[in-house]
């Protein structure tokens, strides 16, 4: 595995590439490994805070079961700048509200798999990035999805 750390608004955040796949992104300091994919997600991840890029183009792979899977396919079919919420994605999958939650919250590639996109039938839920709900906050005002909280 290779990581790479790069400074965003939100703070530090680490990409770790493995057998030319991204398969996490943490909050915090890591490695600064150099490899065509982590600098091309590097390049990706400062567009993106730059609001010049609204999807990512990276190889991605999400470990864990077929339904965290498929929760984090869901999560990234949901456009930049819109929000839907664990229940949209519950009815789309059949599945408990409450399960999409769960697997929202191990999403191992948050940004660019964009969990800060599902809220809570009554509004905004929690986030598990660092700074939590804040953090959320910051992302869908980068895109313009804030209008709800005002």
């Amino acid at each position: 595995m290779s990581e790479i750390t790069v400074q965003t608004p939100t703070g530090p955040v680490t990409i770790v590439e493995d057998a030319g796949t991204i398969v996490r992104l943490r909050w915090g300091q890591g490695g600064m490994d150099h490899t065509p994919l982590l600098d091309k997600a590097v390049e990706q991840i400062r567009a993106y805070f730059e609001g010049t890029r609204e999807r990512f183009d990276l190889p991605l792979r999400v470990a864990g079961s077929n339904f965290q899977r498929a929760v984090c396919n869901a999560m990234l079919d949901i456009p930049y700048g819109d929000t839907c919420t664990y229940g949209d994605i519950a009815k789309k999958l059949s599945v408990p509200p409450q399960a999409v939650g769960q697997a929202c919250g191990h999403n191992p590639i948050p940004i660019i798999i964009p969990c800060h996109r599902v809220m809570g039938a009554k509004g905004l839920t929690g986030f598990s990035g660092a700074g939590g709900v804040e953090t959320k906050v910051q992302l869908l005002r980068l895109e313009g999805a804030g209008g709800f909280l005002i």
